[in-house]
C-alpha cells in the first residue's frame, strides 16, 4: 500500500500508510497523543480509533477533554453497566444505553427490583469488566443477522429497533467479551480506558418514552478517566444536593408543586418577591435598552398556531381547547403574539430596529417524569423580547441583545458561554435563508470576539440560535438565554414595511430571552446562591431580633422606619432566648440580623450581625439604614 495524507487539527500535514488504524496514526504523531485519545474525528465525522485510514482525511484526535471523547467513555461506560446487569440477574432485558451530560444510564426490563444497595453490587462487577480490560470489536450485519442474533437472547427490545431502522441505514454490532450490543458506536478501544465509575441512582422509564409502553428500570452513572476527576465530581454533585432548589424552596418558604397541578409551581409569599424584584429589574433594563412592554392572550386561535408553524412542529407539546365550537390552544411560545401586535400598525423603516418584549405565561407538556421542580415545568413566565428590523441591521441589535445580557448575568455574578446551532432535520423555509441567518449570527459572534461552539442541526424550526450557557458558583452550566433569528415567520405572516422607495419589503426579525423562563432561572438562583440571596434579592433583608418584651417595641419602630425606606424588614418578637432567634435567622439566610436591647434603646443603635461575617459592631441606626440602602441600590 501506498502513503496517504493526514491533515491535523493546527493543519499540520502527515504522511500515513494506507491502511493504518486511527489509533497507530496517533502513535505515530507522540505515545502521550496516542495514550489520551478516546476517538478521532475524520472529515467531521467521528469514529473509533480502530478505524482504518485508506485515503486523504482530515483528523482530529479527541480526548477526554472533548465533548465527544467524554461521550465516548461514557457510552462505554453504559455498556459496561449493561453487561454486569446481565452477569449478575438472569432474566435481564436490555433497552438503550446512551451517554448523556454528565455521565450515562442505560434501561433495562427485569423482575429483580434494583435498590440502592444494589448499586455497588452492580459497581463492582463494572470494576471488573473494567480490569479485564476487554477490547470493543465493531462489526457490520444485515438486518436479518441482527434480528435473529438479538432473537436467539431474548432481546425483544434490540429486535423492535433493528426492525425500526431506515432500510439505508448501515446495522453494526459491539462486542465486549461475552456481551453483544446494537450500536452505532463510537466507543473507546477497551474497557480498560473507563478509570473511573460511579452508579448514581435508579429511576423508572417508559420505554422509548411512551407512557403507554412498558415502565422499565433505568439506572444512571458517571464515569472518569481518572479517579481525582471522579472524586471532585462527587464533592461538586454532594454540594449541589445541599442547594438542590427544591429542598430549600421548601425550606427558605419560597415556592411549592401541589398534587393537583404537577409541574405548575405555586409561588408564595417570600417566593413572588425574589420574583418581583427580578421582573422590576428585567423592566427597568429593558427601558434602558430602547424597548417597549406589550402583553398578549394567553389562549389563541388554532388557526395562528396553524399559520406560525407550531401545529406542524410542536403540536405534541400543546394544551388545546374549544370556545364556541372552534379549536383554539394554549400558547407554548408569545411569538405568534407579538407578531399580531406589529400587524396592528402599518411602519417604515424609520421605526425599525422596533424593539417589543414581554413577560409571557406559555404552557407546554412536559411528561411527568420529566418533570423537576422549577427547572422542568408545565407552565412558566418567559422574558420574550421581539425586534423588528431591516436586513442591514441584523448584526448591531445581536451585539446590543448580547450587551444586556452581559449587564444581567454579570450582576448575578454568572459567566458564560455561547453555542450557535443550526438548522435542524425538520425546519421551515430553504437552505439559503438559514445560510444567510447563520452567517450573519456567526459574524456578529467574531466581531464581537466571542468564543463560540456550533452545534448541528439544533436550531428551532424557524430560524438558527444562539443559546448562552450559564456557569454557576459551582460550576455546573444552565442553558437560559437565547437569540434566535428569523426570517420565516416574517414571510408567514406577511409582515411588512414601507422602504427608503416607498415600496413594501420584509422585515427581519429577532426571538430573544435573557432570563428564558423566570421560574427557571429562580431555580438556577437558590441553587447558585445556595439560598444566601445578596440583599437586594433577598426576602427578609433584615430581621430585627429583640432581647426581651420590653424591647419589642423599638424594634417595631425601626423596622417600620426601614420599611418606610423600601426596607424588607421583620421583627421576631417571640419569647425566645436571642442565641435562638439568631440561629433561626442564619438558617433562614437573612443578610443583616439586628440585636436590639437596653443600650441600642437609649443610644437609637443596633447591634449588627452579617451574613458569614457574624458580629460586626454597634451602629447607629440611621448610618446603618443608609448603608442598607446603598447595596441594595447597587445590588451587591
Amino acid at each position: 500500500m501506498g502513503k496517504i495524507k493526514m491533515t491535523l487539527k493546527d493543519g499540520a500535514v502527515r504522511e500515513v500508510e494506507q491502511g493504518v488504524t486511527l489509533a497507530e496514526a496517533a502513535e505515530s504523531i507522540s505515545r502521550n497523543l496516542a495514550k489520551a485519545a478516546l476517538v478521532a474525528k475524520v472529515d467531521g465525522k467521528v469514529t473509533d480509533l480502530t478505524t482504518r485510514l485508506d485515503k486523504d482525511a482530515a483528523v482530529e484526535f479527541l480526548t477526554f477533554e472533548d465533548t465527544e471523547g467524554k461521550d465516548a467513555l461514557r457510552h462505554t461506560s453504559s455498556h459496561i453497566l449493561a453487561q454486569a446487569v446481565k452477569r449478575l440477574y438472569g432474566d435481564v432485558k436490555i433497552g438503550i444505553g446512551p451517554a448523556i451530560a454528565n455521565g450515562f444510564y442505560y434501561d433495562f426490563d427485569t423482575t429483580h427490583i434494583f435498590t440502592p444497595e444494589d448499586l455497588g453490587k452492580i459497581q463492582s462487577e463494572m470494576e471488573k469488566i473494567v480490569k479485564e480490560n476487554l477490547p470493543l470489536e465493531r462489526r457490520t450485519v444485515s438486518r436479518e443477522e441482527a434480528i435473529t442474533l438479538f432473537g436467539d437472547q431474548g432481546e425483544l427490545y434490540k429486535q423492535e429497533l433493528i426492525r425500526d431502522l431506515p432500510a439505508d441505514v448501515q446495522i453494526s454490532l459491539y462486542k465486549q467479551g461475552e456481551f453483544v450490543d446494537l450500536c452505532a458506536g463510537p466507543h473507546v478501544q477497551s474497557t480498560g480506558r473507563v478509570k473511573a465509575i460511579k452508579l448514581q441512582s435508579i429511576a423508572g422509564a417508559y420505554w422509548r418514552g411512551d407512557e403507554k409502553r412498558k415502565m422499565l428500570q433505568r439506572i444512571y452513572g458517571t464515569s472518569f478517566e481518572k479517579k481525582a476527576d471522579l472524586d471532585a465530581y462527587i464533592t461538586m454533585m454532594e454540594e449541589a444536593a445541599k442547594r438542590d432548589h427544591r429542598k430549600l424552596g421548601r425550606e427558605l418558604d419560597l415556592f411549592s408543586i401541589q398534587e393537583e397541578g404537577p409541574g405548575f409551581p405555586f409561588f408564595h409569599p417570600k417566593g413572588m418577591i425574589i420574583r418581583n424584584e427580578l421582573e422590576a429589574f428585567w423592566r427597568k433594563l429593558h427601558v434602558k435598552y430602547g424597548y417597549q412592554e406589550i402583553k398578549t392572550p394567553i389562549i389563541l386561535h388554532q388557526k395562528l398556531w396553524q399559520q406560525s408553524g407550531h401545529w406542524d412542529h410542536y403540536r405534541q407539546n400543546m394544551y388545546f381547547t374549544k370556545i364556541d365550537d372552534e379549536g383554539y390552544a394554549v400558547k407554548p411560545m408569545n411569538c405568534p403574539g407579538g407578531i399580531l401586535v406589529y400587524r396592528t400598525q402599518h411602519h417604515s423603516y424609520r421605526d425599525f430596529p422596533l424593539r417589543t418584549c414581554e413577560l409571557g405565561l406559555v404552557h407546554r407538556h412536559e411528561i411527568s417524569g420529566a418533570l423537576h421542580g422549577l427547572m422542568r415545568v408545565r407552565s412558566f413566565t418567559q422574558d420574550d423580547s421581539h425586534i423588528f428590523m431591516l436586513p442591514t441591521q441584523i448584526k448591531a441589535e445581536i451585539k446590543k441583545v448580547i450587551e444586556l445580557f452581559n449587564t444581567v448575568y454579570s450582576v448575578f455574578g454568572l459567566s458564560y458561554h455561547a453555542e450557535l446551532s443550526t438548522k435542524p432535520e425538520k425546519a421551515m423555509g430553504s437552505d439559503e435563508v438559514w445560510d444567510t441567518a447563520t452567517t450573519a449570527l456567526k459574524e456578529a459572534l467574531e466581531e464581537l470576539n466571542m468564543p463560540f461552539k456550533i452545534n448541528p442541526g439544533d436550531g428551532a424550526f424557524y430560524g438558527p440560535k444562539i443559546d448562552f450557557h450559564l456557569k454557576d458558583s459551582i460550576g455546573r452550566t444552565w442553558q437560559c438565554g437565547t437569540i434566535q433569528l428569523d426570517m420565516l415567520m416574517p414571510e408567514k405572516f406577511d409582515l411588512t414595511y414601507v422602504g427608503e422607495d416607498g415600496q413594501k419589503h420584509r422585515p427581519v426579525m429577532i426571538h430573544r430571552v435573557a432570563y428564558g423562563s423566570i421560574e427557571r432561572f429562580i431555580g438556577i438562583l437558590i441553587e447558585h446562591f445556595a439560598g444566601a440571596f445578596p440583599i437586594w434579592l433577598a426576602p427578609v433583608q433584615v430581621k430585627i431580633l429583640p432581647i426581651s418584651e420590653r424591647h419589642a417595641e423599638f424594634a417595631r419602630t425601626i423596622a417600620q422606619e426601614m420599611r418606610d425606606q423600601d426596607i424588607r424588614a421583620e421583627v421576631d418578637d417571640r419569647n425566645e432566648k436571642i442565641g435562638y432567634k439568631i440561629r433561626e435567622a442564619q438558617l433562614e439566610k437573612v443578610p443583616y440580623m439586628l440585636v436590639v436591647g437596653d443600650k441600642e434603646a437609649e443610644t437609637r443603635s443596633v447591634a449588627v450581625r452579617k451574613r458569614g461575617q457574624g458580629d460586626i459592631g454597634a451602629m447607629p441606626i440611621d448610618n446603618f439604614i443608609t448603608t442598607v440602602i446603598g447595596e441594595i441600590t447597587s445590588k451587591s
